[in-house]
């Protein structure tokens, strides 16, 4: 009798970590890990009643269509969760992001568009992952920088047309990468990942099966077959302008910078000014061809061929002018910080104005000198000298009469 009510107590404590939902079968593996075998069941979703310490789940083969947040609370000690080959098109935030023993995660062969690549953050044990087979169409550039442990890595077989310059960067661990059958757009957006690949010893499966559908120039090549003169990292230089000799447009100064870039694909140009008041950014040219300024912007003239005028520079123009140069290659900038002084001293002035300004090179502005586009940073100080008797007179708006003068003395095209 005795050892017949120890079986019964032993099955009594056991009972609950054997729970198992009807069409599943669980069992407890050698290494003490339990095991709730639910694949092949044409099961909706996720069944209910899973045991608390369920460490393998494999729900492979089967009909489920949606994730929830709730789908897993059940088992939040699963280390393995196996979920391919069913139909799942949705997957809510918040799905994973609570089982932090996760190491191996299978979503491939569903119908996965977007999924809540932040749910991954807290998953730094995450060892494989496949997504592979699946409709993905983008990725976000910080996807797995928090897996630290990630292996493998399989998006092969998506809709992905680009990657994200260090979409693969932070993963210390991964030693293999399947992203073939993928219809990449060649563009110089994914220079970069050529470029990964020739240095990498990530192995990358299928790597000649990566192949662009687009642009027609590299239809049904591989990736590593971008050619290099095609995708240049974009090069910028400064000059500046004061007002031309003996040209008198109006009163006041005007500050003219004119930005020269080169890449390939040709570089946008865009301007960041940073005064003591306001900061603003002009993401292209605000002069149309017919000599209208965008409201918005109108004390700052940017042109189509590169140039930016200010006319009636004043005190509250003063500080750093950037010009940035972008293409899909990259980004490359070139700065120059502008002061203004009013006495026959400008240097004088400005040292006085502000201290700071001596320890980066303050100097007067000559016609077309040019900024170091390789310098390391620091930031040249022009000293623009407004003579005293123009002082009280600097400060009015530039009319449309005013404008046209402008460009004519400066020999800006629009149509160009």
């Amino acid at each position: 009798m005795r050892p017949l009510l120890c079986c019964l107590g032993l099955a009594v404590l056991l009972g609950p970590c054997l729970a198992c939902p009807s069409p599943c079968s669980c069992s407890t593996k050698k290494n003490g890990r339990l095991l709730a075998e639910c694949a092949y069941k044409d099961l909706q979703e996720v069944p209910e009643g899973l045991s608390s310490n369920v460490t393998i789940l494999t729900l492979s083969a089967n009909r489920i269509g949606w994730l929830g947040q709730a789908s897993f609370a059940e088992v939040p000690e699963v280390q393995s969760l196996w979920l391919g080959y069913n139909q799942i098109g949705v997957v809510e935030p918040g799905t994973f992001a609570l089982l932090l023993h996760l190491k191996n995660l299978d979503l491939s062969h569903n119908k996965i568009v977007d999924f809540p690549w932040q749910d991954l953050r807290n998953l730094s044990g995450l060892q494989i992952l496949k997504m592979n087979n699946n409709r993905l169409v983008g990725l976000p550039r910080d996807a797995f920088h928090s897996l630290k442990d990630l292996r493998s890595l399989w998006l092969n077989d998506n809709e992905l047309t680009t990657l994200a310059e260090g979409t693969f960067d932070n993963l210390p661990s991964l030693s293999q990468l399947q992203i073939f059958n993928n219809p990449f757009n060649c563009s110089c957006k994914v220079f970069w990942l050529k470029k990964w690949t020739e240095n990498t010893s990530v192995s990358i499966t299928k790597g000649g099966s990566t192949l662009c559908v687009a642009p027609g120039r590299m239809k049904g090549r591989a990736v590593t077959d971008i050619p290099d003169h095609h995708c240049v990292a974009p090069s910028v230089q400064l000059t500046y302008l004061s007002n031309l000799d003996n040209t008198v447009m109006y009163d006041g100064l005007t500050l003219t910078l004119h930005c020269s870039v080169a890449g390939s694909p040709p570089p946008e140009i865009r301007w960041k000014i940073q005064t003591s008041s306001r900061r603003v950014e002009i993401n292209g040219p605000n002069v149309a061809r017919d000599g209208n300024v965008k409201q918005s912007q109108e004390h700052f003239l940017v042109f189509k061929n590169g140039t930016m005028a200010i006319p009636n520079f004043s005190k509250q123009d003063e500080g750093i002018y950037t010009c940035l140069a972008v293409n899909d290659v990259g980004t490359r900038d070139v700065s120059v910080n502008v002061a203004l002084a009013g006495s026959e001293n400008p240097a004088e002035d400005l040292l006085r104005d502000d201290p700071h300004a001596g320890h980066l090179g303050g100097r007067s502005c000559y016609k077309g000198d040019e900024l170091d586009p390789s310098g390391t940073g620091e930031k040249l100080v022009i000293v623009y000298h407004m003579p005293r008797e123009s002082k009280s007179r600097a400060g009015g708006a530039v009319t449309q009469v005013q404008l046209g003068t402008l460009l004519l003395a400066l020999g800006i095209t629009l149509c160009c």
